[in-house]
């Protein structure tokens, strides 16, 4: 937590209708804030209820917006919705449609962090003429402050197996100034232990969004796009036929109906260009070097001066040694072991031991393995 966080304060807190965002509120108002919780309403069509929540966006979102009302009346705080499904559209769906279409893999939850939670939500809670001195959430993550460089700085969750500051990696020293991550220091054990302790038992037991649209959502998403056509060997050789390229991305096995062969095979390039689907053995999904554009450094790096970081490239993977090197728009990558199914789309992200260096996004064609 920055030193500047002041007690009596006013933190405005993203509940989600999840048991990390209440807790996260809970905390804070135990902390002696003053806490406002306030819910992104995204979805835009009509809403239906009672079907379990699998995801961020669809039409069950409503169960979510309830929940978080539930959540704040039992914490004793007050509650507010903010429609936020324009910005959503504009993007975040947008920005995923456009990704698939081009055969990569899209990473919505990057964007929707930078772009809305961080970003237009922030913005529209001031719009309502709430006045905050700072925001929070349930990301377990956490920021502290480095005066020798004068900068705020992202590091890991002290709880390894629900780490998520990959999905952060692009916030600004704007956005970490004013965040406060009450979880960081904690373990998913414990943050279900205190909701269940203290009167938000039904959170600590509800499932968690495991995806970032319901199939419903997605369907809608890619509406009327699906063209048939080809999946291939790496020769060229058709082994079967797809719906839409952009309904598979790289390192899927289930879903591509191509029985017959002597050992599985895996996506290992998406080629919208001629319409098909490229299938292979494992071993060539297997890659150690790319490259890395759209780069935010929350530590400044040396230009052109190799780097041995411990690199992420997907959100629940292992750190991997690697070095970097740096060149103004683009960083290359060599990891010491090759990773299976390095998606171009996705993002890789740098450590150095639990601070978060920067990260990007992944173009596995710019280099050759």
């Amino acid at each position: 937590m920055p030193p500047d966080i002041a007690k009596k304060e006013v933190v405005a807190v993203g509940l989600s209708g999840g048991v990390d965002s209440a807790v996260a509120a809970l905390l804070l108002k135990r902390q002696g804030f003053e806490v406002v919780g306030v819910t992104m309403k995204i979805w835009k069509g009509k809403y239906k209820s009672g079907g379990g929540r699998s995801a961020c966006y669809g039409p069950g979102e409503i169960d979510d917006i309830n929940a978080a009302r539930r959540a704040a009346k039992i914490i004793g705080i007050k509650h507010k919705v903010i429609d936020l499904s324009g910005e959503y559209d504009k993007f975040v769906l947008d920005y995923f449609k456009k990704e698939r279409l081009r055969g990569r893999t899209p990473n919505p939850c990057v964007v929707c962090n930078q772009k809305i939670k961080f970003g237009f939500l922030v913005q529209k809670i001031v719009q309502t003429g709430l006045k905050f001195d700072h925001f929070a959430t349930g990301h377990y993550a956490r920021v502290s402050y480095d005066p020798q460089k004068r900068r705020y700085l992202l590091l890991r969750g002290a709880d390894p197996a629900k780490d998520q500051s990959y999905f952060l990696y692009r916030l600004n020293q704007k956005q970490l100034k004013k965040v406060i991550f009450p979880l960081g220091e904690m373990t998913k054990a414990q943050v279900k232990e205190i909701a269940r302790q203290s009167g938000l038992a039904e959170f600590a037991n509800k499932a968690e969004s495991q995806n970032f649209a319901e199939d419903e959502a997605k369907n809608l998403i890619m509406a009327n796009r699906d063209i048939a056509g080809d999946i291939v060997d790496k020769g060229g050789k058709v082994v079967g036929k797809h719906n839409g390229y952009f309904h598979f991305t790289v390192g899927q096995r289930k879903g591509l109906q191509i029985g017959g062969l002597a050992k599985p095979y895996y996506v290992i390039e998406i080629d919208p260009c001629r319409n098909r689907v490229v299938v292979g053995a494992k071993d060539s999904a297997m890659r150690s070097g790319f490259a890395v554009k759209k780069i935010n450094w929350i530590v400044i790096p040396e230009s052109q001066k190799k780097v041995r970081v411990s690199v992420r490239v997907r959100s629940n993977g292992e750190m991997i040694d690697g070095v970097i090197t740096p060149d103004k728009n683009i960083t290359r990558v060599r990891l010491k072991k090759p990773q299976f199914a390095i998606a171009s789309g996705q993002s890789a992200v740098f450590y150095k031991k639990d601070i978060v260096l920067g990260g990007g996004v992944i173009h596995t064609k710019l280099i050759k393995d």
